[in-house]
């Protein structure tokens, strides 16, 4: 699933392109698209038509459109969904599963792309007083690091209260919102810290240093299009990233550490892996 340098890269471009504009027609392709809007695919499809797009919104790895009437179009890009924006008269995808066309002479149409069809679009009520049209369904998401609100003395006390390990911490999107696997690994590296060491023992300045390479490294992939391994993570444009050209940790399994030369691992971890460098970053003592 992308991570929150991906989305946000696809959530600037919705909100380039698609902002302000009114649905006039959408097109459901694959019921399973739509899957998560309970109503189904005719009353998903009925209540767009006529609605004004808001700007363009995420929290963490959630992703949103809000529009008029009190609603946002939630979207779920799974492990290949794929939000476009394509000339109208360009050919369809061949896995495309929502049209999105507008009432006005842009020339452009908004189209969600799934190969896999892991991913989907959902219409829900905004949380009441929300500003950013919240939907009600991801109200438990937390803040993410990157966002002006986070409040790092908050986490770092939600931290040492979990009694968990550090990178199952930073998975629980209840308590941080947008960090996965991948980058995990990296700010741990960058860190040197073990993917096993016990939150317990975060000090203050620990976790402020901890945060800040959180922040460095999902910075540097979004000013370079977030990280793509294959062709099904692309922005709106159809445009990959390259971050992956830069990764120090996930992936590099007996390649050198870049910071002292030792071979790196990867070791099984909740149905992933888990990649560190065994000198900079030793287990936490039993």
């Amino acid at each position: 699933m992308p991570e929150l340098p991906e989305v946000e890269v696809v959530r600037r471009g919705l909100e380039r392109w698609v902002r302000g504009r009114t649905v006039a027609e959408v097109e459901v392709r694959h019921p399973r698209a739509v899957r998560r809007h309970t109503a189904g695919a005719v009353d998903f499809a009925t209540r767009l038509k006529g609605q004004r797009i808001g700007e363009a919104r995420r929290r963490g790895k959630y992703l949103w459109l809000p529009v008029t009437d009190g609603l946002s179009v939630l979207a779920h890009l799974g492990m290949s969904g794929q939000l476009l924006v394509q000339p109208q008269d360009a050919p369809d995808e061949k896995h495309l599963r929502i049209r999105f066309t507008f009432d006005d002479d842009a020339g452009t149409e908004l189209r969600f792309v799934d190969q896999r069809t892991f991913g989907g679009l959902s219409l829900h009520d905004a949380v009441p007083g929300d500003p950013e049209g919240l939907p009600d369904v991801i109200a438990h998401i937390a803040r993410d690091p990157l966002d002006p609100a986070f409040d790092d003395a908050a986490f770092h006390e939600a931290l040492r209260r979990r009694r968990t390990t550090v990178k199952r911490a930073l998975l629980d999107q209840s308590l941080i919102s947008g960090v996965g696997n991948i980058y995990a690994d990296e700010a741990l590296w960058r860190s040197r810290l073990h993917y096993d060491r016990p939150t317990a023992t975060f000090t203050r300045p620990r976790t402020a240093e901890l945060l800040g390479h959180i922040r460095d490294v999902m910075s540097a992939a979004l000013a370079v299009g977030g990280t793509s391994f294959d062709s099904l993570y692309v922005n709106v444009n159809g445009e990959s990233g390259y971050f992956e050209r830069s990764l120090d940790a996930y992936g590099r399994e007996d390649e050198p550490c870049r910071r002292c030369g030792t071979a790196m691992r990867r070791r099984p971890w909740m149905n992933r892996s888990s990649y560190f460098c065994p000198r900079c970053q030793r287990p936490p003592r039993p």
